[in-house]
């Protein structure tokens, strides 16, 4: 029986669709055919991570798991890095339901109720939150339940109140920032605090490793003695989240009544608003803001230097663009401090931050040549002006390379004052990496519109998988050559392969 038009039955199952639908796009690229292929990689991933989980559980599980000071804070402090990376999916995930959802208008133009919808669209990001989390920790989850006991279970429980906690923070923090800067700044900075919040507290945990134990790991630093000694006593009501995790079910209740219950009154406070905050943030309103005349001046530059200002305006205008990427940034300040702390002794860093440089190069680079090159929402207009269609390619490249040039320059600098040897290798393998990403988007380009760049993997998983493994090969191989080892050929010749794979497998060879 189907449920009645505009109840809480009706747009749940509104949303469940386009939820699907969104899911099925995205990993099919809207092709049935690849249905099958993507469930027997993800039955093989979850397989893999299984296995992998099975490793890590089992010398624990030898040593005996109780509620002791050790097990506890490893579980809060592994549970706190899963819950900051949650409230940032939620914060931007909240954002977009305000901003990039396009049946607003449609919605809040009907009778329909608006609390109604707020309160369903809210639950949905709580749900798709918590799934994500859920996802990531099953792995560990199911090993310890199998090799421990059914106690662990209560697990996902926890998992479920974090994601409506999350969601709860994240709509109070949307709502305050509607208030104090206004609608037109609210998703840029709601995008900065995600980014924050997501790399923040992980970035912390390692920059104390690194300044106590001169180590990126940050288990490191929830295993060290000093850390469980200044924990909190047993009894103590900070350790119930992870009292809940292990089975605890007195524990479990007050986490599911505190993240369920938060997020209800949140719904309570601020559905009514709902309805007005979307119209102004979408635009819908009448209302016409009064925009200060400013003074152009215009100065005289060449075509292509034109054309490199027109490709990083538009990348300063990119509306989610910030988020998609300023975590990436944020995870090269660990490494930023490894070399200051290490300075003078590069030879223990190197073999780490060389690496981590070089992929978070090749990453930034895909991401933005995709933007540049495949990106483009006024194709039809640029590919009719009376410029040649290589001089456009090769400003878009070089906008992007320019831009990684900024980002990697202090960092290598930082390099060159200990060890001029290890900053060419990194400056190198980092070149090499987003030489290869960008290539890779250049030779599957496709004409895509902006709002598309979450689901830009799916439109060639061949391009996809070349440039992450060309990435992976170039990190290896700056690592290697740090070391002064000969091995690095190996990867160097991998990656060169791949790049020779890619562009045979690339539309325009076939």
């Amino acid at each position: 029986m189907s449920a009645q038009p505009a109840t809480l039955g009706w747009f749940a199952r509104h949303e469940l669709n386009l939820a699907w639908r969104e899911w099925v796009a995205m990993m099919t690229g809207g092709r049935r055919a690849r249905g099958v292929g993507v469930a027997i990689v993800i039955a093989v991933a979850l397989l893999l991570f299984h296995l992998l989980a099975f490793g890590l559980v089992r010398p624990w599980l030898n040593h005996g798991i109780a509620p002791d000071k050790p097990t506890l804070v490893m579980l809060v402090g592994s549970g706190a890095l899963f819950w900051s990376v949650m409230l940032s999916q939620a914060l931007e995930a909240v954002t977009r339901v305000y901003y990039a959802r396009s049946d607003l208008d449609l919605i809040l133009s009907s009778p329909a109720s608006s609390r109604r919808l707020f309160a369903v669209r809210t639950g949905s990001v709580a749900l798709s939150t918590t799934l994500l989390a859920a996802l990531l920790a099953s792995p560990l989850i199911n090993m310890l339940t199998l090799l421990d006991g059914p106690r662990w279970l209560a697990g996902y429980g926890v998992l479920a109140a974090a994601g409506a906690l999350a969601t709860a923070l994240a709509v109070g923090a949307a709502i305050l920032l509607f208030r104090f800067v206004g609608h037109k700044r609210a998703r840029l900075v709601a995008q900065i605090i995600a980014a924050i919040v997501g790399a923040g507290f992980v970035i912390g945990i390692q920059a104390a490793a690194i300044l106590h134990y001169g180590s990126l790991s940050r288990f490191t630093l929830f295993q060290s003695a000093d850390v469980v000694a200044m924990a909190p006593a047993l009894d103590s009501a900070f350790w119930i989240p992870a009292r809940a995790a292990m089975g605890d079910l007195p524990d479990l209740a007050i986490v599911m009544a505190v993240g369920f219950g938060a997020l209800g009154i949140v719904l309570a406070l601020t559905a009514s608003s709902y309805g007005r905050h979307a119209i102004s943030a979408t635009g819908l309103s009448h209302i016409r803001s009064r925009r200060n005349p400013r003074a152009v001046s215009f100065r005289p530059a060449s075509q292509r230097q034109v054309l490199r200002r027109k490709e990083w305006r538009l990348l300063q205008r990119d509306p989610w663009l910030l988020s998609q990427t300023l975590m990436q940034i944020l995870y090269l300040l660990p490494p930023a401090l490894m070399l200051w702390i290490n300075y003078g002794d590069i030879a223990g860093a190197n073999v780490v931050v060389v690496p981590v440089l070089v992929m978070a190069a090749g990453q930034l680079a895909g991401g933005l040549a995709w933007l540049a090159i495949s990106g483009e929402d006024a194709h039809d207009l640029v590919v009719t002006a009376p410029v040649s269609p290589r001089s456009v390619l090769v400003a878009k490249i070089e906008a992007v390379l320019i831009v990684i040039a900024v980002i990697l320059i202090p960092l290598i600098a930082m390099l060159a004052l200990s060890s001029l040897y290890i900053a060419a290798i990194t400056a190198l393998c980092a070149g090499l990496a987003s030489g290869s990403a960008t290539a890779i988007q250049l030779w599957f380009r496709v004409v895509a519109r902006r709002s598309m760049f979450r689901r830009r993997q799916v439109a060639s998983r061949a391009a996809t998988l070349c440039e992450a493994f060309a990435s992976i090969m170039w990190a290896g191989a700056g690592a290697l050559l740090a070391v002064q080892s000969v091995l690095a050929a190996a990867p160097i010749l991998i990656a060169v392969t791949v790049l020779g794979i890619a562009r045979l497998l690339s539309p325009k060879r076939r």
